[in-house]
This record gives structure tokens, C-alpha cells and sequence, in this order.
């Protein structure tokens, strides 16, 4: 049986970013048969419908890695109320040329921690909008708002609080669910 493939889209650029050890802690709760592909965005030039005849070669590259993947992973942090302007360029490149969505069909889910007390749930909310625009289909329930706070990750990058791995054993549990749902795989 072949693996299903995840493309991981993490809207941080930051070194130690919490988003980041979210994604991987999520990696290691889920079965084998899921692959977590991270798609890397901070060399992205900016979206210009200008170069839509000629999309750059870093552009193409992204369409083609979001293409061979079977479900979506969006793990984002919250900047000023709302999705890294990073990630939006990446989602704006990846959907472009007009006719050319490579997002359009995958099943995805959105997650993310900050440091504040609602989470990234704002962010969410705008990105939630977004893929409903590009034909992505999104996991409803449960929704992870998580907030970073001393011991929510150990040195090694794991989860180390025993409620909140539960709690994201639940939402990866949802997850791979709704994925093979959607894939038939």
C-alpha cells in the first residue's frame, strides 16, 4: 500500500518556531502510512499576475510539490490577527496562473500555536476562508488553538503536556480520517 502524502505548508519562518515543532509533534502521532512532506515557502519571489505567462521555475516547483501530494497541512502562526503574509505568497503561487489551482480537490486541516490566549484562532479563521475559495476540503471539528506556554514542547521538540498530546491524538486521529475519506487510500 502506498503512503498518503501530506504537503505541510508551516507559516513560520522562524528558526525554533513553535508552528514547526507543532507540525512534527502532529507527524509523530499519525500511522506509517501517512508521509509529511514539508513544503518550504521563504524562497517564494512575491505573487505578480505579471509573470503568469512565464511562472518562475521556484513557482512551478511549489505547484508541482502541492500537486503530488494527497492532502494538505497548513500549521500557522497569527501576525496581527490574520496568516503570514509568507504563507498567503505561497497559497497566491500555488493557486495561480488563473485555471491552474493546485490546491482545488485535496483534503486539508489548519492548526497552529502562538503565544497568545486565543491561540492562532483569528488566523485560522482567514485562512479557513481561503481554502474554501480554493476547493480545498477542511476539516471542520476539532479546531486547534493552541497556546504556547512554558512545557508545551520538551527539548526534543515533543509535546509535553499528557493533556494536550491526548488532545492532538484526537484532532490527528480526525484527521487521517477525513484524509482516507477523501482519498480513497
Amino acid at each position: 500500500m502506498s503512503k498518503i502524502r501530506v504537503a505541510v505548508l508551516v507559516g513560520s519562518l522562524r528558526k525554533e518556531s513553535f508552528n514547526r515543532h507543532l507540525a512534527r509533534a502532529v507527524e509523530r502521532l499519525a500511522p506509517d502510512d501517512f508521509q509529511f512532506d514539508h513544503v518550504r515557502i521563504d524562497h517564494l519571489p512575491l505573487y505578480s499576475q505579471d509573470v503568469d505567462g512565464a511562472y518562475p521555475a521556484e513557482c512551478q516547483a511549489l505547484k508541482k510539490e502541492i500537486e503530488a501530494a494527497d492532502a494538505l497541512l497548513f500549521v500557522t502562526p497569527e501576525y496581527n490577527r490574520s496568516i503570514p503574509g509568507v504563507l498567503k505568497n505561497a497559497i497566491d503561487i500555488a493557486s495561480r496562473p488563473w485555471g491552474t489551482n493546485s490546491f482545488a480537490g485535496k483534503p486539508g486541516a489548519v492548526i497552529g500555536v502562538s503565544v497568545g490566549a486565543t491561540g492562532t484562532a483569528l488566523a485560522q479563521q482567514h485562512l479557513r476562508n481561503v481554502m474554501a475559495y480554493l476547493d480545498i476540503p477542511t476539516l471542520g471539528q476539532p479546531e486547534v488553538f493552541i497556546q504556547n506556554k512554558e512545557g508545551l514542547f520538551d527539548a526534543e521538540g515533543h509535546i509535553g503536556s499528557e493533556g494536550t498530546q491526548k488532545f492532538l491524538q484526537g484532532f490527528v486521529d480526525r484527521y487521517v480520517a477525513w484524509v482516507k475519506r477523501h482519498t480513497h487510500k
